[in-house]
């Protein structure tokens, strides 16, 4: 199955996935406010995710998101990091995937694609539940 071969293949790699999400903080970018959270910090959190990307979209409840994402959301703003950086960040860490899975070259044939959209939406769904969680801690 191409879903559970893509979870892998991101899993596997999840340090590589970190390390480029980090770089792509420490940047100039939308997200400057980013630079007030140690670069270990972010480098942590993202390989968090893409090591156990398997158990967040298939095991982790919509309760055990939220718990996670408000934390993250609290601690962010008691960085002094602007809400819209924080959601840049989340939002970078899953364009991060899509980026490393082209370079894979993980384009597959239609029928194959047809038997992922399962995992793309669930991919999507915890992205967006990051995101949102994220943001009702930020602002508690």
């Amino acid at each position: 199955m191409i879903a559970l071969r893509l979870v892998r293949l991101i899993e596997s790699h999840s340090e590589e996935l970190a390390e480029s999400l980090s770089h792509k903080c420490e940047r100039p970018s939308r997200a400057a406010d980013l630079k007030k959270v140690p670069g270990h910090d972010v480098r942590e959190r993202a390989r968090e995710v893409y090591r156990n990307l398997s158990d967040w979209l298939l095991a982790k409840t919509d309760d055990d998101i939220e718990h996670v994402y408000k934390v993250l959301g609290r601690r962010r703003a008691e960085q002094g990091v602007s809400m819209s950086a924080l959601c840049w960040a989340i939002l970078m860490t899953e364009e991060s995937l899509w980026q490393f899975l082209d370079m894979e070259g993980m384009r597959e044939k239609p029928l194959e694609i047809l038997g992922s959209l399962e995992f793309l939406h669930l991919l999507d769904q915890f992205f967006d539940q990051a995101v949102y969680f994220a943001t009702l801690g930020y602002e508690s």
